[in-house]
């Protein structure tokens, strides 16, 4: 404020008022409804229409990205509360990060749609222009958060139709694709509500019914092993991540996997070909397992198991999936190779290392050290196998990177770190589009759930509930050819919004 009155300064008058900025944020935590467990796609879409419109009226690049900041720390703050549950398995040490982790998430992914905001604002000269420029920059939002910094793809405004038949565009367009189909309906309801709407309806109702076309296509025959269909057993242990790693709890929930590994089949169902255990399963590491492994076999009567393990090379360990055989010999192994940063390794920990700082250094056994990349298991008769490590299943990049074409896809995960309420839900949803997206069958074992059998379309066939223990037998669905997505990756959507983007900044100068 100057002495002696005059007008404000520029940042002043173009700084929306703390009322504004709290309705902001409320249609962004309304646009997280669409999102797992609610899946409300029918209240996010409007919503989403209704911030576009408002952002649309305003000119102002910096205004315009304040407005887009607030509303989406609304948005991530209520899609990704469950990042403060990792903070809350011991409060006494960590819960007092629980906050500033949700604070720093939610306004450090929403940088994302202030920058497409600024650029709505700044490329438009009517509000139909700004609102169109700003369905296809808060779809390049969504593709640069899935990439920058080793990406972090999660609530991408495209997963609301996860579960729906929208949905089954993914396999053509990718997640990509779905975020753009999403904003430009949102943008066409936002320019004219009556004659905008329609339009928006109807291409949504037109990719509506080309899923439930897909849907409907009959499926290809099953896996069959000797003549009938491949059976694969879950083994799904429910171990509290706080109890996890306690003396005398590791041992009981090692047990009762073993138990679970060895119950027979219900009646009239065949044995198991091969059974899975959650990612960390087994206490002890891979390289001295005692007699871990041969109690394993034992129990499988000598069916392979697939089991989540940590191993070590000197300094270095490793989260990882490996396979057992009978007597306990180790068989394939994949070392997790998409990390956690801040979770399971510190970024630049290595180089710190090099400087004398170890506490951070991967190299040093201070966090895990990284695989070399996507890889396939050779199982023989079993197939060959993606497998995914938690994390991993949220970048269909990776799934586009392995070397070859799988015959279907293992997720070993523990969803105990994200409380019970959505973060297990969404990391479900995105193991849904990740089968859809490259029309393979899905298998994931989750420690405490949700455990599921997924077919080539997205659909979940037999699952166990979150937070139950327990074991699920289940025939593995059949795999579809290459989806046009699992054959370009996300190049083609790229390509578009790139040239999108140019369209805007070249008729802007014009």
């Amino acid at each position: 404020m100057r002495a002696g009155g005059g007008r404000p300064g520029l940042w002043s008058r173009l700084r929306p008022s703390w009322r504004d900025r709290g309705a902001l944020a409320l249609l962004g935590a309304l646009i997280a409804a669409g999102q797992a467990p609610l899946g409300a796609w029918w209240l996010a879409l409007p919503v989403l229409a209704l911030l576009i419109r408002w952002l649309a009226r305003e000119p102002h690049p910096r205004r315009a990205a304040v407005m887009a900041l607030f509303a989406g720390a609304g948005h991530f703050a209520a899609a990704l509360f469950w990042i403060v549950e990792p903070f809350l398995v011991d409060v006494a040490r960590h819960g007092w990060m629980a906050p500033f982790a949700l604070i720093l998430i939610s306004f450090g992914m929403a940088l994302f749609w202030a920058g497409a905001a600024a650029f709505a604002a700044w490329a438009g000269q009517t509000p139909a222009r700004r609102a169109l420029a700003l369905a296809v920059a808060l779809a390049a939002a969504d593709a640069l958060r899935s990439y920058v910094l080793t990406g972090f793809p999660w609530a991408l405004l495209g997963h609301v139709w996860i579960g729906r038949p929208v949905a089954q565009a993914a396999a053509y367009i990718g997640p990509l694709g779905l975020g753009l189909l999403t904003t430009l309906a949102a943008a066409l309801a936002a320019l004219a509500p009556r004659r905008g709407s329609a339009a928006a309806l109807a291409l949504l109702a037109a990719v509506w019914a080309g899923g439930v076309w897909r849907l409907a296509q009959p499926d290809p025959a099953p896996v069959m092993i000797e003549g009938r269909p491949f059976q694969i057993r879950l083994a799904q242990p429910n171990a509290a991540q706080d109890l996890k790693w306690q003396p005398g709890m590791q041992e009981m929930f090692f047990e009762r996997m073993l138990a679970q590994t060895a119950a027979a089949p219900a009646p009239g169902m065949p044995s198991p070909d091969l059974i899975l255990w959650p990612e960390t399963a087994v206490p002890w590491l891979l390289n001295d397992p005692g007699i871990v492994l041969e109690m394993i076999s034992q129990a499988a009567g000598g069916t392979p198991v697939a089991l989540g393990i940590q191993r070590s090379e000197g300094l270095r360990y490793y989260n990882s999936l490996a396979v057992i055989g009978p007597g306990g010999t180790v068989g394939e192994v994949y070392d997790k190779h998409h990390l956690v940063p801040f979770g399971e390794y510190m970024p630049a920990g290595d180089l710190l290392g090099s400087l004398g700082i170890t506490a951070f250094a991967a190299r040093q056994g201070n966090g895990y050290s990284a695989g070399p990349g996507p890889a396939l298991l050779d199982l023989g008769p079993l197939g060959r196998v993606l497998p995914l490590i938690c994390y991993e299943a949220v970048f269909p990049q990776d799934l586009n990177a392995a070397p070859g074409r799988a015959d279907w896809i293992l997720q070993a995960t523990n969803d105990a770190w994200f409380g019970a309420l959505s973060g297990p839900y969404q990391h479900l949803a995105q193991a849904r589009l990740r089968a859809l997206e490259q029309g393979l069958p899905l298998v994931r074992v989750a420690n405490t759930g949700v455990s599921a059998v997924i077919d080539a379309k997205g659909r979940v066939l037999a699952s166990l509930p979150l937070n139950t223990d327990g074991f699920l037998d289940a025939p593995l669905p059949a795999a579809y050819p290459p989806t046009p997505y699992a054959r370009s990756g996300d190049w083609p959507m790229l390509v578009l919004l790139s040239l999108l983007l140019l369209g805007l900044v070249t008729t802007r100068r014009r």
